[in-house]
This record gives structure tokens, sequence and C-alpha cells, in this order.
């Protein structure tokens, strides 16, 4: 923790909900029931064709948050090629000089509110 007295997990849980969105690359919506998660961070970037999501588990009796990071690259213009990875790996995409995306983008808003609540936020490879 960073010294801060963890909040509700009512108020982590609204903290989340309200990131993203315009003009945030990103989205947090409640997770469905298969995700295995409660809260769900969702990116598209087609321009680069790479989907990035973040599957979180809030856990009241420690304070903190387990997440997992998933992301999905497509490696051929045709899109038939797609590669699947799983846990924290920050990554830099461009499509020519004027357009650059950073994985970064949505997971340090996350990993701020949650840490900015008095929580742990906590990478794991398996919710």
């Amino acid at each position: 923790m960073n010294g801060t007295v963890p909040r509700s997990v009512e108020d982590v849980r609204d903290a989340l909900l309200g990131l993203g969105g315009d003009p945030a690359p990103f989205w947090v919506r409640e997770a469905l029931w298969e995700e295995k998660a409660d809260l769900v961070a969702e990116c598209r970037v087609p321009r680069v064709g790479v989907t990035l999501r973040t599957r979180m588990r809030l856990v009241p009796a420690g304070s903190e948050v387990r997440f997992l990071d998933e992301r999905w690259e497509r490696r051929s213009a045709g899109g038939g090629n797609e590669q699947y990875g799983r846990g924290y790996a920050p990554a830099v995409y461009r499509d020519g000089k004027e357009f650059r995306f950073s994985t970064r983008e949505m997971t340090e808003p996350l990993r701020d509110a949650v840490l900015g609540a008095g929580w742990t936020w906590r990478g794991v490879f398996r919710l």
C-alpha cells in the first residue's frame, strides 16, 4: 500500500468504472460470468490491429485488485494470423510517423486509480 487508508470496494469499483471513454482509448465495464472477473477494461486499436483486455478481480479482504492483461495482435494484413499473449508486457505501436499508441495508455490509469484508493495492484497469470 502507499500509505493511503484503503477505500471501500464500492469506491474502487466506481473509480475504475469511471475511467475510459473519450478521449481515453479504452472503456471499463462489468465482467461477464465467463470472464471470471469483476471488471474488464478493453481497448481496440484497429489502425495497428491490437486488442487489449485487462480482467480485474476485486479482493476486499486484502484491499487488492488482481489483474490479468491479455493482448491480441494481428500479424498480417489479411487479419487471419492473430497472436495472443497474456501478462504485463508494455508495448508501443506505430503506424507511420503520425500515429503512436502505448499499452500504458490503458494500464497506467487503471493502476493509478487502484493505488490512489489505497489498494494493491497485483498482476497474476490466472484469475
